[in-house]
């Protein structure tokens, strides 16, 4: 198998490395992303990731998708209480995380930023490239073993980890590894392959009707502060938005409602 140098594009589509999940965390994949500009293609339950935890790798990360600057990587977190450490929450917006977790479904919230988290964020390009013109990011839990394993392993080294789907924008991967695209694949310092595991998260689906993302809720106004806690009271405003429909929707959207009584559905309103 070739090797690249970590945080180094690879000069050809076959010269990037990888290798197939077997339930461990990839050694060579936590090298590439604790490398300055480290950028790792790795499965998880809706199809694969690129995943970044600095600056210059996101910079990598939107020039291998083409994609608008104006649409910010989102941060994966690998436990409840990295998201209170870096997210501004309230007792419901927590609630909805907690019932998530404990359900291990796959979610993603819009929130503001803590202050005092500000300072995690590694350099000034990751505050610009991590974040929306209203310093809010997406912060998503239970995206899947193979990703949330390298994730546990940087987070306990106080590193944040960073990432958007792993294909062209606006083209989906399929759930294959092949489907991510010879642009995306030459760009990347490794691979971490797990077809079969996809596919099991969705098990009476094909690559046609399977779900290639995660739901999107937005938990802020639209100047992106937080949005008040309801407490049982109807017709409060504003609310949680659910902008982007995706795996396991019937279940968060009864989730919502157990929480929330006023929420919206927007699918395709994204922030």
């Amino acid at each position: 198998m070739s090797t690249t140098t970590p945080g180094t594009p690879s000069t050809t589509p076959s010269a990037t490395p990888r290798t197939t999940w077997r339930g461990e965390p990839v050694p060579e994949a936590l090298a590439a992303l604790s490398a300055p500009g480290g950028l790792v293609v790795c499965a998880t339950k809706v199809g694969y990731i690129l995943m970044t935890t600095d600056g210059a790798g996101l910079e990598r990360k939107f020039d291998a998708k083409r994609r608008n600057r104006n649409k910010p990587g989102v941060v994966l977190c690998a436990d409840l209480d990295q998201l209170k450490a870096l997210a501004e929450v309230n007792e419901e917006v927590l609630a909805l995380y907690e019932r998530h977790w404990d359900q291990d479904v796959l979610l993603g919230c819009i929130l503001p930023w803590r202050q005092d988290a500000l300072d995690r964020l590694p350099d000034e390009t990751s505050r610009e490239l991590a974040r929306d013109a209203r310093g809010t990011s997406c912060f998503v839990i239970r995206f899947g073993r193979p990703a949330e394993q390298l994730v546990e392993r940087l987070w306990a080294d106080g590193r944040l980890v960073f990432a958007s789907s792993a294909n062209p924008s606006g083209v989906g991967n399929r759930g294959r590894v092949e489907g991510i695209g010879g642009r995306i694949e030459e760009e990347a310092d490794f691979i971490v392959a797990a077809d079969d595991y996809v596919a099991s998260i969705q098990p009476d689906k094909d690559e046609t009707t399977r779900h290639e993302q995660g739901v999107m809720v937005s938990l802020v106004d639209r100047d992106g502060a937080l949005v008040p806690v309801q407490k049982g009271e109807r017709s409060v405003s504003p609310a949680p938005v659910l902008i982007r429909r995706g795996l396991d929707c019937p279940v968060i959207m009864e989730n919502l409602s157990e929480i929330f009584p006023s929420w919206d559905y927007r699918h395709g309103e994204y922030y």
